[in-house]
């Protein structure tokens, strides 16, 4: 019998974990509980990779390794499990889960994703690779709306491949663009990854979604450069569009308005509300065309005024005449003796006036004269005068009233004008054919954006948590589900169906990864593991570079799920003692755990386009085409840690 080269691979690893298991326990002379905690991290390995489930294997290995460290006291041991268990399912965090997972099943049974992938690489003809930039582009909006890797990868097989296989492109580029664009879902926010590290971290979800950000929009532009730098050196490899691959037909209505798609588009429809070549077309249909070329403009204008307002006032600190409980009214005297808690009263001296209708004079039969020692501090006595609580009021008015302004920061400038800039260069080249296609992308491409945009800005800004972000997001999906008409009974029960069986997959994850922690603490094997680690002597660096040289080789025979939930644990504790901030480590493994998806021989991105691909694309030529993409993921992450404020940046911005 013949045994598959990925079969003999696995082998060989599990062979190589059984073996390294018992080099281990043979090589001390007393076997402690610390060893079981490795031997039972070995075998969890082993158990998944010989196909059991991932969480019912961590439940059952971290029962039975807990009721041997307890000494076979069941009680105990059920009593761990309950703990471990209810911990986790009290976690407010996890809530989000289904709610994300549900809007991705309604956006993707939207049906948004040809329209979307159509109508960019007809806006990207002229870019070298437009058919796998666009691939790429569609694949991160997509992905990051959905956060569904194998429902992106299998819809842009059957989408995008034939269409780059009939304009020439090399099978492994092809193959290689869609399956690493399919894998940003789980990097760009808002991912699930990221909930589940930041679950098992302890890290907040929003800082982990804020620093996610532009580690997403760098992998994504190298990915990009990659293709057109290929294009350009390979132009064999991705073939530029053909004439008629690049035409866009003009609806029936407006060919009356003009002899050419290339004429532009805004002086037409002008000289069409006063012309005589009109006659057949509505005035409606006039006005609805100039209604969607002066949209992006009237959008400029108002972010225009809207932000320079916000970034030039600033609104004065209110300032309260709020009187501490138990002070008196009026001011104490400097000559005031202020040794004790509280000056006893003296009948012989001087008392300050009541305040009511202003100063009155006291009585003639009851003024006595001072004592000759007094006369010195009746004058600041006399300067303390309380201020009368109207004026007091009047005061604290006079403060907080009006608002300054300041000068518009320079950033500020520097985005309008670019941002003008680019208004002003569609309006120059808005031919109609490039009015067609922007008509397209506001019925594919702005939906989603602003779906991705609503539901991020809230979490980042502070607006909203996670979890009611979510909620939003997937009232989102119903309704872009609604405007599209494809919300039908079928759909909504299979989408429900589906986000119940991966919600439930992912909690049962988090039991099992809890009753295993809980397990390999209690069998002291994280703290042999960070004994022999502080035992190197590492510095910061080389621990960061061993930690996620051990997650790529890991990302090899599992997927990102058993990484987080099995080795997280493990690596978190021993973040203190190298001064690695959680946050940045978490955006290291979301970078690293790409590779999971790409690499041989459990890349299940590459089984997820075998599955769809015409039987000439080989399995070969898919993983031929990762590598390259999973090398771009390499120097992602030496930037990110070369340049942390891609990733501390914005969180550091916005919340501390």
């Amino acid at each position: 019998m013949k045994i598959r080269k990925e079969l003999w691979f696995g082998l060989s690893f599990m062979a190589l974990v059984v073996i390294g298991l018992a080099a281990l326990l043979l090589s001390v002379e007393k076997i402690t509980n610390g060893h079981l905690g490795l031997l039972m991290l070995g075998l969890v390995v082993t158990a998944i990779m010989l196909g059991f489930p991932t969480a019912f294997t961590l439940m059952g290995m971290g029962m039975i390794f807990t009721w041997l460290a307890y000494d076979r006291n069941s009680t105990k041991t059920l009593d761990l499990m309950v703990q471990a268990a209810f911990k986790t399912m009290s976690s407010d965090v996890l809530i989000a889960i289904p709610l994300f997972v549900f809007m991705g099943y309604l956006v993707e049974r939207a049906n948004l994703i040809e329209k979307l992938f159509k109508s960019l690489h007809l806006a990207l003809a002229r870019v070298p690779g437009s058919l796998a930039v666009a691939t790429l582009v569609t694949c991160a909006i997509f992905a990051t709306a959905t956060g569904i890797v194998g429902a992106v990868v299998t819809l842009m097989g059957l989408l995008a491949l034939p269409a780059m296989l009939r304009a020439g492109y090399s099978v492994p580029l092809a193959a290689g663009a869609i399956t690493a664009g399919g894998c940003l879902g789980i990097l760009i926010p808002p991912s699930v990854l990221l909930i589940v590290y930041g679950a098992t971290a302890g890290v907040s979800v929003v800082q982990l979604y804020a620093g996610a950000f532009f580690p997403g929009l760098m992998l994504t532009g190298l990915y990009i450069i990659y293709v057109i730098i290929i294009a350009k050196i390979k132009p064999q490899w991705a073939p530029p569009l053909s004439a008629a691959d690049r035409m866009v037909t003009l609806p029936p209505q407006t060919q009356q308005l003009t002899t050419s798609t290339a004429a532009h588009a805004l002086t037409g429809l002008f000289n069409a509300l006063k012309g005589k070549r009109n006659a057949g077309v509505p005035l409606g249909h006039i006005l609805r065309q100039l209604a969607v070329v002066i949209l992006p403009g009237l959008l400029f204008l108002l972010v225009l005024v809207t932000s320079y307002r916000a970034v030039t006032t600033v609104e004065a600190d209110a300032v309260y005449d709020i009187q501490q409980i138990g002070a008196s009214s009026a001011s104490v005297a400097p000559g005031a003796d202020s040794g004790g808690l509280q000056e006893p009263p003296q009948e012989g001296s001087l008392k300050e006036p009541p305040a009511e209708g202003g100063l009155q004079e006291p009585p003639s039969g009851d003024v006595k004269e001072p004592p000759p020692g007094a006369e010195t501090p009746a004058a600041p006595a006399a300067a303390a005068v309380a201020e009368p609580p109207a004026a007091a009021t009047a005061s604290a008015d006079t403060t907080t009233a009006g608002a300054t302004t300041r000068d518009a920061p320079t950033w500020w400038w520097v985005c309008f004008a670019i941002l003008g800039a680019l208004v002003t260069l569609f309006y120059l080249f808005l031919s109609f054919a490039r009015l067609e296609i922007f008509k397209m992308l506001l019925t594919s491409f702005f939906p989603l954006m602003i779906l991705i945009i609503s539901v991020l800005g809230s979490i980042v800004m502070g607006l909203a948590t996670p979890t009611e972000a979510a909620a939003m997001g997937a009232l989102g999906g119903f309704v872009l589900a609604i405007a599209y008409k494809r919300l039908t009974l079928s759909v909504l029960q299979e989408s429900v169906f589906l986000t119940a069986k991966t919600s439930a997959m992912v909690c049962w994850l988090f039991v099992g990864s809890a009753i295993f922690s809980a397990a390999f603490a209690l069998l002291g094997g994280q703290e042999l593991v960070e004994t022999w680690v502080l035992s190197m002597n590492l510095s910061k660096t080389q621990f960061l570079v061993l930690s996620q040289a051990i997650i790529f080789i890991l990302g090899w025979p599992l997927e990102w799920t058993e990484i987080i939930v099995i080795f997280m644990p493990i690596f978190i504790p021993l973040l203190d003692n190298f001064g690695v901030d959680p946050l940045f480590f978490g955006l290291l493994v979301a970078l690293n755990l790409q590779t999971a998806f790409l690499s041989p021989p459990v890349a299940m991105a590459a089984f997820y386009l075998k599955g769809v691909a015409p039987k000439h694309v080989t399995l070969n030529q898919i993983f031929l085409g990762m590598l390259p993409f999973m090398g771009i993921q390499i120097l992602a992450i030496i930037l990110l840690y070369q340049f942390p404020a891609i990733g501390l940046w914005l969180p550091q911005l916005l919340y501390k």
